[in-house]
C-alpha cells in the first residue's frame, strides 16, 4: 500500500476495531467471531462497499481478508463501477498457518483462535475461498507469492509481482 500510495482495507482490523470499541457492528461481529465462524457476506460486503466509496480509496486500494468466496467482490465493484488490477495470494503449508494462529491466539489471548475454530476457518477457506482465487487465475489477475519467512522480503516479493503484472 505504501509503495502505490493506496489505502490497506483490512476486513478484520475493521471488525477488531468496531469490537474493540463496543459498536453495533463490533456487537454483530463478536456474535459470530467468538464461536469461530465468519462474518457473513451480506455484513461484511456492507462494511467494505462503505470503506470503498471513502476520499482516500478514490485512486485504488488494497484488501486485506477479503474476498472470501467468490459472490463478495464481484457484486461490490459492479456497484462502484470498478474492477480490479491484480489478485495477490500468499501461499503457506497448513502446518506453518496453524502455528501463526496458534501464537495470535496466545499473544492476542482471542477467544476465536481455538484450535477447533482454526480448524473450522482453514476448512471454510478450502471450500469457499480458494474457489475465488481459480476464478482470479482464469481472469488472468492472480500473482502468488510465498508467505512464508521474514515480513520485508515477503512484501519486496509481492511488489515485484504486482510491478511486473501491472507493467
Amino acid at each position: 500500500a505504501e509503495h502505490y500510495g493506496i489505502p490497506t482495507i483490512s476486513t478484520g482490523d475493521i471488525f477488531r476495531a468496531n469490537i474493540k470499541n463496543k459498536t453495533e457492528l463490533g456487537k454483530k461481529v463478536l456474535e459470530y467471531t467468538s464461536q469461530g465462524f465468519l462474518v457473513p457476506d451480506e455484513l461484511t460486503n456492507e462494511i467494505v462497499r462503505d470503506r470503498l466509496a471513502q476520499d482516500d480509496a478514490k485512486n485504488g486500494w488494497i484488501l486485506d481478508g477479503y474476498p472470501r468466496n467468490v459472490a463478495q467482490l464481484d457484486e461490490i465493484l459492479e456497484g462502484l463501477g470498478e474492477q480490479l488490477d491484480a489478485v495477490v495470494a500468499l501461499t503457506a503449508p497448513t502446518n506453518v498457518l496453524l502455528e501463526r494462529m496458534a501464537k495470535r491466539a496466545k499473544e492476542e489471548g482471542r477467544a476465536d483462535d481455538t484450535p477447533e475454530a482454526i480448524q473450522n476457518r482453514l476448512n471454510t477457506y478450502d471450500k469457499e475461498t480458494t474457489p475465488v482465487l481459480d476464478i482470479y487465475q482464469q481472469r488472468g489477475k492472480l500473482v502468488t507469492v510465498n508467505g512464508v519467512g521474514e515480513i520485508d522480503a515477503i512484501s519486496e516479493e509481492i511488489v515485484k509481482a504486482l510491478d511486473a503484472k501491472l507493467g
